[in-house]
């Protein structure tokens, strides 16, 4: 099983890059995630972001409606696809566990069939 290193933090990753473990995460982590996806920093913003994700998931145990996270975080309505181009990679840098395909169409907002 593959293992993210940032700094003295060391946590498994599937071979997709997503935790194995939702509750190692840290904003450590999310940085080293960020990293491997190719954004150079996460700002206070995108944090607040990751972290509305985070406890929306732990609470629902689903990714929350893309301008509601906006909403909660007081930024503006595309605020997810502004920070992070993808909700997909949000949804990583924030620790959830890998998404099915059916959820990935969904955030990339594409209908099912």
């Amino acid at each position: 099983m593959p293992v993210l290193e940032y700094g003295k933090t060391k946590v498994n990753v599937d071979d997709e890059g997503y935790l194995v473990n939702f509750d190692d995460w840290n904003e450590d982590v999310a940085r080293a995630l960020a990293e491997k996806e190719g954004i150079e920093e996460l700002t206070e913003e995108k944090m607040e972001i990751l972290r509305f994700i985070r406890e929306y998931y732990r609470k629902f145990n689903y990714f929350p409606i893309l301008n509601a996270i906006c909403h909660h975080v007081n930024q503006p309505n595309n605020c997810v696809t502004t920070q992070f181009v993808s909700p997909v990679v949000a949804w990583k840098l924030a620790g959830l566990p890998k998404p099915d395909d059916m959820i990935i169409n969904i955030l990339q907002g594409e209908t099912p069939d």
